[in-house]
């Protein structure tokens, strides 16, 4: 049993094949196998969804806020605190709709944490609506003649905006799923991981099925070169599974900050500081 599994017996509230449960099967394995990152430094944030119960069912820290502001709050735990291991964690529709203008400027600072979004193509939590990553012509109880927009491309989104990591996973690959959180964990920035995965209620069209059809693994493909990540994730077709973008040594936000300059100690020890914080995390929020 991993130590990140809570030590009781909890009721999920997720439907019997949902593909949250393999994610959350490839963060245990993922937080098992970081050996460097103890279980009292690891964070994780989230807004509301079914992605956001995620660190309801996991052994850690956790914040679990308002609807689309994981981001402002992860930032606000890793400036108070740059030693820990911050993992932000929502849905498609928290993160990418709601939470879309945290989701913009968050890249921008490039802040050092985590960032997983279960990208299921639908609102699962409010029956079904579409979301911004649904496919046109999906048809839901609210667009009853098929969605008419193209759907958001947040990872060409991310590459444009400098993302210094940005990957793509499936659920259904458990093992690769595993092997990007420990990179993205690993990287020192923002890090995204779009884990794509179906919603067995509300998603009938990108189903189990359907993935295994239209997902690949990426195989030959240079990491570093931004402009040819940026061509593979616009690349209409199958959906690439893998790093698409990896910029390593950059500064981070919290690098940029002045209170961290000499003393690398956490603001909330240092009470000459305490008030500035509040001020600076009202600021940033």
């Amino acid at each position: 049993m991993s130590k990140y599994e809570l030590p009781f017996d909890i009721d999920m509230a997720w439907c019997p094949g949902c593909g949250n449960f393999q994610i959350r099967k490839s963060i245990l394995s993922a937080l098992d196998e970081l050996g460097q990152v103890h279980q009292t430094d690891v964070v994780f944030v989230s807004g509301i969804g079914q992605a956001a119960k995620m660190p309801q069912y996991l052994n850690v820290n956790y914040f679990n806020g308002l609807h689309g502001r994981a981001l402002p709050v992860a930032l606000a735990v890793k400036a108070a605190n740059p030693s820990l291991t911050v993992i932000a964690e929502g849905g498609d529709g928290d993160m990418y709709g709601e939470g879309g203008n945290h989701f913009l400027h968050n890249i921008r600072r490039n802040i050092d944490i985590t960032h997983i979004v279960h990208n299921n193509m639908v609102y699962g939590l409010t029956k079904g609506q579409a979301s911004p990553t649904s496919q046109p012509g999906m048809k839901t109880g609210v667009q009853v003649n098929g969605v008419v927009n193209e759907p958001f491309n947040p990872l060409a989104v991310a590459i444009s905006l400098g993302a210094s990591f940005v990957a793509r996973a499936y659920s259904g690959e458990i093992e690769q799923t595993k092997d990007l959180i420990k990179m993205a964990v690993n990287h020192k920035g923002y890090a995204m991981i779009d884990v794509l995965h179906p919603c067995v209620s509300f998603n009938k069209v990108n189903t189990f099925k359907w993935y295994e059809e239209n997902t690949y693994k990426i195989e030959t493909h240079d990491e570093t070169n931004r402009s040819k990540a940026w061509e593979l994730a616009i690349k209409p077709g199958k959906l690439g599974l893998g790093v698409y973008y990896k910029n390593e040594g950059g500064k981070t936000f919290t690098d940029s900050l002045s209170c961290y300059q000499k003393d690398r100690s956490p603001l909330y020890k240092r009470k000459r500081n305490q008030k500035k914080l509040a001020e600076l995390i009202h600021s940033w929020i």
